[in-house]
């Protein structure tokens, strides 16, 4: 009877094997020089846009010669682009008033051959923080807030508090998770300054400074998401976007000697962790 119940204890129990992250090295394989590469990058397939607070710069990908560029006022609604993506002939971009509190943000919608500015979306004052990134997902949206343990930031909600959640197509709070403490660690005092879906179905995201980007999966129980990969890259820290091929390339910018716009070659991740502790993110 005691063999049994242990039998049937094992059975039910979840595996105990925990999930060590994958560390891989990525490839750059082209840049362009780019004045306005500060906060992040965009791309869609003729086309790259640099990101820099108030201002979206779209580049030709062959020459990277500067076509247009759009440019709010430095201390107006739109003051702190943190990432922008494209889809549909349109740039979805996340903005906040960083670093002013009550932290403020919103979704802003831009016609990607004009630049000219289409729709947004207020999510006011919002208690997970300042938005810093957002992508779609099945079914809705999928969006990073980030808190600060600096100025800018709130005295009794430091970075851990950061989160991801998840929207409906009405921006309704369907849930969310938290991100790893020692992700959280490494970004500090900042968040995740980007993030975005890839094509495998794993969220991956990047801090302020570091050239690295995080891979994370949902979890199958609880709260936290799961770290599956690091990848170093040239890139350090700041928003990126995949590009729209079948390529598992990125384009995200470098802020070191100039400002650059790089696209990224990315490793293909395979978790080492048990199939039945993580899941995909579906788009």
């Amino acid at each position: 009877m005691i063999g049994l119940l242990a039998g049937l204890m094992l059975a039910g129990a979840a595996p105990a094997a925990t999930c060590a992250p994958e560390h891989l090295v990525a490839k750059t394989v082209n840049t362009w020089p780019a004045a306005d590469a500060d906060q992040g990058a965009a791309a869609d397939e003729g086309h790259f846009y640099a990101i820099d607070n108030a201002v979206i710069a779209k580049h030709d990908r062959l020459t990277g010669a500067l076509i247009r560029r759009w440019s709010g006022e430095a201390a107006g609604q739109v003051r702190h682009i943190n990432s922008c993506f494209h889809e549909g002939g349109r740039l979805y971009c996340a903005n906040s008033n960083y670093p002013q509190v009550p932290m403020g943000s919103s979704a802003e919608i831009f016609d990607a051959q004009t630049l000219a500015p289409l729709s947004s979306h207020s999510f006011g004052v919002m208690d997970e923080g300042s938005l810093t990134w957002f992508d779609r997902v099945k079914g809705g949206w999928i969006a990073g807030f980030t808190h600060y343990s600096k100025p800018g930031g709130l005295p009794y909600k430091d970075n851990r508090y950061s989160g991801v959640v998840a929207f409906d197509a009405q921006w309704r709070r369907m849930g969310g998770w938290l991100y790893p403490a020692a992700i959280l660690e490494a970004m500090a005092p900042h968040g995740a300054s980007g993030g975005s879906i890839g094509p495998d179905g794993y969220l991956y995201v990047s801090g302020h400074d570091l050239p690295e980007v995080y891979v994370l999966a949902k979890p199958a129980m609880g709260p936290m998401l799961v770290h599956i990969a690091t990848i170093a890259v040239e890139a350090k820290g700041q928003a990126f976007t995949w590009g729209e091929n079948d390529k598992r390339h990125i384009f995200a910018v470098d802020r070191d000697e100039e400002n650059r716009v790089l696209e990224i070659a990315m490793p293909p991740v395979t978790p080492a962790c048990h199939a039945s502790m993580i899941s995909r993110f579906e788009q």
